[in-house]
């Protein structure tokens, strides 16, 4: 298990940060323009699927154009194995999982009519921050870099993320109204 994420480390940081960034900025930007949950769900289901595929099908033909060039400048035929696909399953495994954290609790939130109100989004932040230390801790185990730095870059990119799209969304509602 931990040759599988060594190996696919970059696919998993990459993959996992951008769904718990973009995710996030959604549910940050639309809480920030006042738009409610349901919209939060349908903005936030949409681009975790969408983006997600969107992301594998980026790392595969990433993966494969390193690959071809890399037999290009060796002068040699490319031949064809498996990391494209590893790399896009990966990438989208981790994005997906990673993406559906800032929306957990807005789907809890939604099927068990909790009743969370205006709190829902602040348990959003806090398991959204808890994912990007988590990722962070994760890459500076496998890399073997100081934890705490790898979280704390983690964190801080993931809330300026947070940050700006909230402010963005909320200086946008107080454009248009």
């Amino acid at each position: 298990m931990i040759k599988k994420i060594e190996d696919n480390l970059r696919e998993f940081v990459y993959g996992g940060m951008d769904g718990a960034v973009t995710t996030f900025a959604i549910v940050t930007g639309a809480a920030g323009a006042s738009l409610g949950s349901k919209v939060i769900l349908i903005l936030g289901l949409a681009n975790v699927l969408a983006d997600g595929f969107s992301m594998a099908v980026g790392a595969y033909l990433s993966e494969k154009a390193d690959q071809q060039l890399d037999a290009k400048n060796r002068g040699v035929a490319h031949e064809a194995d498996d990391s494209p696909l590893v790399a896009s399953v990966a990438t989208f495994v981790s994005f997906v999982v990673v993406g559906f954290v800032p929306l957990s609790v807005y789907i809890y939130d939604h099927v068990a009519d909790a009743g969370l109100g205006d709190n829902v989004l602040w348990y959003s932040v806090a398991l959204t921050l808890a994912a990007f230390a988590a990722i962070g801790y994760l890459r500076g185990a496998v890399v073997g870099i100081s934890k705490t730095t790898s979280v704390l870059e983690s964190l801080g990119l993931g809330l300026a993320a947070a940050i700006i799209s909230y402010g963005v969304g909320s200086f946008i509602e107080s454009i248009v109204g």
